[in-house]
C-alpha cells in the first residue's frame, strides 16, 4: 500500500462539481481504479445520491449505480456503506428515501430539508466505518456546493466536507462553456472555511490544443490561489455504466450504420425509466442497433420492443397509452414481433396493477396491457436479489446472472410457463418470468440480462433465429475502467492529489 515515491497513502479526498454532470462520478470511478492499481486500500463514499439506477448489495441492499461502478474500480464487493442515503423520485415532487440499503420514508419537496435529520448521522457513522477498513476514501459530491438555497441542510457537499474535516477538489466541464466562471463563481459563493478546503481545479472534457487554454489557466490559479490539478480530454465512446440519465453519446454511437446491423431493437422512454443501465451491452453489441423511442415516436420496424423498468409503473403505463404506444405494440405482435417485459415492463403486460397500499401513488389498480394472463401487486417490502441461474425451457440450458429490484409480486397462469430457475443470494430457489404460448412475449423481473454474453446471445436468436458472438460486458467495463485510469494518470498531477489526500 505505497506510491510511486515509497511512502504510504491514508486520507480523505472530496470530489465536488460546479454543476450535476461535470464529471464527478468519472473522476472518483477514475481515481479510485488508480489507487487500487498502485497497491492502496480504497473505498469509494457518496452520502447521498439521487438517481433511478440503482444495484443490489450481497447483503440485500441498494446503492446508486454509480457506487457500484466505483467499487468495481477498487476491486470491492458492494456495500451499502458506500452510498447510504439513496433518493430515488416517484415523481416530480415526491423522492423514496432509502438509507442504509432500505426504504424507510417519502419526502415530498416541501419536506426535503429533513433529509439532514433524517440521515446525516447514518452518513457519517457509514463514512467512519469506511475510514477504518480502508487506508483513503474518494468521496463524491452531489450536484454542485453553489446550491445556496440547499446549504442549510446540506448532507452531500460542503455540509458534509466541513462536518468530517476533509480536503475538496472542485470539477468542471468546459465543454458547456464558461468553465472559469463556473469555478471562480462556486468559489465565491462559499464560506472562508469552504474556500480554503478546496485544494485545487479539475477542468474536464477539453477538445483541442492544450496551449491555446494556458493562459486561461494561469489566470485561474492567480486568481484563485489555487492550482489547476489537470485538464482533462473530452473521452470518446467510454464504455462505463450512465449513472442515472441514458447515455445519450453511447445511444448515438450506436445508430451509425444501421444497415451493417442485423438486430433492430427499439425502447420507449418511459418518464420514470429506471434501471436503463440493462441495454448499454446491447448498445455495444456489433449487430445491434438499438433506439430509444421519445414522446410522438414510432416502434414500427423493430424486430424486439423491450418494455423498461419503471420506478412508477402505473403511471408510466399511463404514459403509454397516452403516446399511443400500446397499440402499437400490439400491431408489432400481429406481424411476429418479439416483445421483452424487464421489472416494470414485465408488470405491465399482465392483466391488472393492484397498489392497494399506495406505494406509488393515489391511483389504486389499472388495467394492464392484457397480454400475459397475471396480476401484479404492489406490496411495501422491496425485492432486494441477486440471482444466478439457468432458463427452463430453452433447447440448451443458458445460464443467468443478474439482481431484482421491484414491489410488485405477481400471480397467474402465465407463471406456469417461467423463463427461467433462480437462485438468490440466500440460496433460496424459484422461478421467475414468463414465456407466451406463442414464444413472441417473454417478460422477467431480472435486470443485468445482457451483460452476460452466453445470456445475450439467446435473445438475439430468439428474435432473430441467428446465431450470434457476444462479448461480456464485465470484460467490456474493466477494459473501459483501465481506459479512463491511463487517461487520468496522464492527464493530472498525481503527486500533487496524493499530497492533498494526506494534507488533513
Amino acid at each position: 500500500m505505497v506510491d510511486t515515491s515509497g511512502s504510504r497513502i491514508t486520507g480523505t479526498l472530496m470530489v465536488q462539481g460546479t454543476t450535476s454532470d461535470a464529471g464527478k462520478s468519472l473522476c472518483v470511478t477514475a481515481l479510485c481504479r488508480i489507487l487500487k492499481r498502485k497497491g492502496i486500500s480504497v473505498a469509494p463514499f457518496k452520502p447521498q445520491n439521487m438517481a433511478l439506477n440503482s444495484a443490489v448489495t450481497n447483503d440485500g441492499g441498494e446503492i446508486g449505480r454509480a457506487q457500484a461502478l466505483q467499487a468495481e474500480a477498487c476491486g470491492l464487493a458492494l456495500s451499502t456503506d458506500f452510498n447510504p442515503v439513496l433518493l430515488k423520485p416517484n415523481s416530480d415532487m415526491t423522492s423514496q428515501v432509502i438509507i442504509n440499503g432500505q426504504a424507510v420514508s417519502e419526502l415530498d419537496a416541501r419536506r426535503f430539508g429533513n433529509i439532514k435529520e433524517l440521515a446525516f448521522e447514518q452518513v457519517l457513522a457509514a463514512f467512519e466505518r469506511l475510514k477504518q477498513q480502508y487506508d483513503v476514501v474518494i468521496v463524491e459530491g452531489a450536484g454542485s456546493p453553489a446550491e445556496v438555497n440547499l446549504r442549510k441542510n446540506d448532507i452531500a457537499n460542503m455540509g458534509f466536507a466541513e462536518a468530517v474535516d476533509c480536503p475538496v477538489i472542485l470539477i468542471s466541464d468546459i465543454d458547456r462553456g464558461g468553465v472559469f466562471a463556473h469555478l471562480t463563481g462556486t468559489v465565491n459563493v462559499l464560506s472562508a472555511s469552504e474556500q480554503a478546503r478546496i485544494k485545487g481545479f479539475l477542468i474536464n472534457k477539453f477538445r483541442g490544443r492544450i496551449e491555446l487554454l494556458q493562459d486561461g489557466v494561469d489566470w485561474l490559479e492567480e486568481h484563485a490561489e489555487k492550482p489547476v490539478l489537470g485538464v482533462l480530454p473530452y473521452i470518446m465512446d467510454l464504455r462505463l455504466d450512465a449513472e442515472d440519465g441514458i447515455n445519450r453519446a453511447l445511444h448515438a454511437g450506436n445508430l451509425v450504420n444501421p444497415d451493417q446491423k442485423s438486430v433492430r431493437i427499439k425502447i420507449p422512454v418511459l418518464p420514470r425509466i429506471s434501471n436503463h443501465t440493462d441495454f448499454e451491452p446491447l448498445m455495444n453489441h456489433p449487430n445491434v442497433i438499438l433506439e430509444y423511442i421519445e414522446a410522438g415516436g414510432d416502434l414500427a420496424g423493430a424486430d424486439l420492443i423491450i418494455l423498461p423498468g419503471s420506478k412508477s409503473v402505473q403511471a408510466d403505463l399511463n404514459y403509454l397509452r397516452e403516446q399511443g404506444f400500446d397499440h402499437q405494440i400490439k400491431r408489432h405482435l400481429r406481424y411476429g414481433g418479439k416483445l421483452l417485459g424487464i421489472c416494470g415492463g414485465f408488470q405491465m403486460l399482465g392483466d391488472t396493477l393492484s397498489d392497494p397500499d399506495h406505494i406509488e401513488g393515489h391511483q389504486g389498480s389499472s388495467e394492464g396491457l392484457g397480454l400475459l394472463s397475471m396480476t401484479t401487486t404492489l406490496a411495501p417490502s422491496k425485492q432486494l436479489k441477486n440471482v444466478r441461474g439457468s432458463t427452463v425451457d430453452s433447447d440448451t440450458e443458458v445460464s443467468v446472472v443478474g439482481y431484482e429490484i421491484h414491489c410488485g409480486i405477481s400471480r397467474g397462469a402465465a407463471l406456469d410457463r417461467p423463463l427461467f430457475l433462480l437462485c438468490d443470494q440466500n440460496e433460496q430457489q424459484y422461478t421467475d418470468g414468463a414465456c407466451s404460448e406463442d414464444d413472441q412475449i417473454w417478460g422477467t423481473y431480472v435486470h443485468g440480462l445482457f451483460d452476460k454474453a452466453e445470456m445475450m446471445s439467446h435473445i438475439l436468436s430468439w428474435v432473430s433465429g441467428k446465431t450470434f458472438h457476444s462479448e461480456d460486458w464485465q470484460v467490456v467495463r474493466e477494459r473501459e475502467l483501465d481506459r479512463l485510469a491511463d487517461i487520468y494518470e496522464q492527464h493530472i498531477d498525481l503527486n500533487k492529489l496524493f499530497e492533498i489526500i494526506q494534507s488533513h
